[in-house]
Parts: C-alpha cells; structure tokens; sequence
C-alpha cells in the first residue's frame, strides 16, 4: 500500500472513532503531544484529556465526517493531510470545513501530531 493510501486510510479510523460514541477512541489516535485546534471551540487542546474532553462534546451531536478534497503530502516520517471536508448530523444542515491532519510514523502506525480545523468562511 501506498503512503498516500495509508494516511488516506488515516481519516477513516479517525471517522469510523468518530462514529464509535467514545471520545476516547478518538483521543487515541492522536501523539501525547498532540495539538487540537478545533472547529467548535476557542480553547486549543494540547493532550489526551483535553482532546478527549472536545470530542465528548462533538459526538453529541453524532458527526459523520468526509473528505472532499484531499492532499495528502509526505516527508519521512511525517506526513500531510489538508483539504476540505463536510460533516452530517442527523438533525441539522451539513456543516463544510477546511482541515490539517499532520501525522507522525511511530513504529507500525501513524499518529496524528496535529490538527487544524475550521469552517468555511463563506
């Protein structure tokens, strides 16, 4: 498999966790010194229980995430996801975002190091 494909594959997990109803399975995707900038929240979270804290919140309202518009870049060991995507709810209007994944090779798996998410602005 390609690294494109894997870090594509990435997203996935991190979606299927989404779905999952345990923040904590999201929260554990992301490196102990991981950075969270995310889409509805002011505060940045910088760990597991902190990242974990914003995902509990954010799966109430049970989001289904997908890319539209991938670019996936890659450098070693780090690699690159930033594009556009769109969530579903089940009782409002889709919401589109633009997105940063940035992932690190620790061992056998990728681990996000750092993601950047906000609405579109128009």
């Amino acid at each position: 498999m390609k690294v494109q494909e894997e870090i594509l594959g990435c997203f996935d997990a991190w979606n299927r966790a989404l779905q999952s109803g345990d923040p904590g399975e999201v929260a554990k995707l992301y490196a102990a010194d991981a950075i969270l900038l995310p889409t509805v929240s002011n505060a940045v979270r910088h760990n597991f229980a902190e990242i974990r804290d914003y995902f509990a919140h954010f799966m109430e309202s049970h989001p289904s995430g997908r890319i539209d518009e991938p670019n996936v870049r890659v450098y070693g060991d780090l690699a690159i996801n930033s594009g556009v995507y769109t969530f579903s709810f089940p009782d409002k209007s889709p919401i589109q975002g633009r997105f940063t994944f940035v992932y690190r090779k620790n061992g056998q798996r990728w681990e996000i190091v750092e993601h950047h998410s906000s609405r579109m602005p128009e």
